[in-house]
């Protein structure tokens, strides 16, 4: 069966997501077109791709609804913070994948689109694919032009695009709403504002700073109260559950955290215990934790309470 494929550009695309994201309610491509000031054909092609890249999906009347909380950050005045959007949708698209790696082994685009082509069974022609995977590429900053119809591939560090959504908070207040974008409308409105929201903002903001010791306890604060919070709800035994690890795993128990997602919190206690407990008595000595590992750890903190609370409240498995 032959692969869909819409040829269009990264900078239409976004333009597509903005379009959908703030008109608030299901949008036709005419819509689209008019908010981007393009042919309704080619806003067509651009919403058809957002959805392939799982950033838009199709609503009820067949017409195209937000499918990410990345689509929050196409709003944003700042290039580098949409470039870190494609970035990261980049990474699981396959097609995408598949010209990156054939372009590595032909050192030529049309070459590799062709490729592509072959390998996916797309229905577009080579030089759309090309020019499409090009563009996508180089607006997320993974392909680097050398002139004379030459990329070569960059390969940024893995947490730039992160880097970039956290530059954006020049503030606490921005913290917040970074967190809140993060975490999706459901959890955001699903968890306490005081003992989740504001420390999560708070590792945040500390993560941005620098201290990563101090990114990963508040964090992990947020991580253990959202656990009380869902174990009342569950009714989960929680008496001498005493930290993140234990917590997650009583949880577990009735089925109110899948083994992925206990998994997930396993990872989220094991880095706080050693930003938090000094000497590891396997080791004889602390750990030294890293401004990447600070940051990812909020970022991951997020995403674990975001799928906790889709699962418990709608039976959603997402992450």
């Amino acid at each position: 069966m032959q692969r869909d494929f819409h040829p269009t550009t990264a900078e239409l695309v976004i333009e597509a997501v903005e379009a959908v994201y703030v008109f608030g309610q299901e949008a036709n491509s005419q819509y689209v077109a008019a908010f981007t000031d393009q042919p309704t054909n080619q806003a067509e092609d651009a919403l058809e791709m957002a959805t392939d890249l799982k950033l838009l999906t199709h609503g009820p009347s067949n017409g195209y609804l937000p499918d990410s909380p990345l689509c929050r950050y196409t709003v944003s005045p700042h290039v580098e913070q949409k470039a870190a959007i494609v970035r990261i949708i980049l990474d699981s698209y396959q097609p995408f994948l598949t010209f990156k790696e054939r372009l590595i082994a032909t050192n030529n685009p049309a070459i590799a689109a062709e490729q592509t082509k072959a390998i996916l069974d797309i229905n577009a022609h080579r030089t759309d694919i090309k020019d499409t995977m090009i563009s996508l590429g180089s607006y997320g900053q993974l392909l680097i032009t050398e002139g004379g119809g030459s990329y070569r591939l960059n390969e940024p560090d893995p947490l730039d695009p992160l880097k970039s959504i956290a530059q954006a908070c020049n503030d606490t207040d921005g913290a917040e709403r970074t967190i809140r974008n993060h975490l999706g409308s459901k959890a955001s409105f699903a968890v306490s504002s005081d003992e989740v929201i504001q420390p999560l903002a708070d590792g945040l903001w500390k993560a941005k700073g620098g201290d990563s010791s101090g990114a990963i306890q508040q964090a992990g604060n947020a991580v253990e109260s959202f656990l009380d919070q869902l174990g009342k709800q569950v009714g989960a035994n929680l008496v001498k559950a005493n930290g993140l690890n234990a917590k997650a795993t009583r949880i577990s128990q009735n089925g109110s955290l899948p083994s992925k997602l206990l998994n997930i919190s396993k990872y989220l206690g094991h880095i706080r215990n050693a930003a938090d407990h000094g000497i590891d008595s396997d080791i004889g000595m602390s750990w030294t934790i890293t401004n990447n590992v600070g940051l990812e750890y909020v970022f991951v903190a997020c995403s674990f309470i975001a799928s906790a609370v889709h699962w418990n409240s709608e039976n959603s498995a997402r992450l």
